[in-house]
């Protein structure tokens, strides 16, 4: 084992966590026990009273709701990236240069990194 990879996984960077409920970015853990699952006491609350209605509803824990705006919004943000794929992919048959096709790529990763995210 090389020196100073002790417990590391061997240079693999730990992944971010995020909170179970408003999806914001945790700090990193130094503390002892478990590692959070939220980021404050009101997302902790607020993720209880949605399992404890998802039990009075007879839903399963891990079942997703929406309301219809909601879900709305998601499938428009699922179309606008097919729509920068697909531009993606013409510009590549068209020819386009290489720094076009970085620019392009780079929108499309934003497209999706604005969709890891429900809320």
């Amino acid at each position: 084992m090389q020196a100073g990879s002790e417990g590391t996984g061997w240079g693999r960077r730990p992944e971010a966590r995020h909170c179970g409920w408003c999806g914001q970015r945790l700090a990193d853990g130094e503390g002892r026990g478990r590692p959070r699952r939220y980021c404050g006491h009101s997302c902790r609350q607020r993720a209880y009273e949605r399992r404890a209605a998802m039990q009075r509803g007879g839903l399963p824990e891990d079942a997703v709701v929406l309301s219809a705006a909601e879900l709305a919004d998601l499938q428009d943000r699922l179309f606008q990236l097919r729509c920068a794929a697909e531009d993606v992919a013409t510009a590549a048959e068209d020819g386009a240069d290489s720094g076009e096709l970085r620019r392009m790529a780079a929108g499309l990763v934003q497209e999706a990194k604005g969709l890891e995210r429900l809320r």
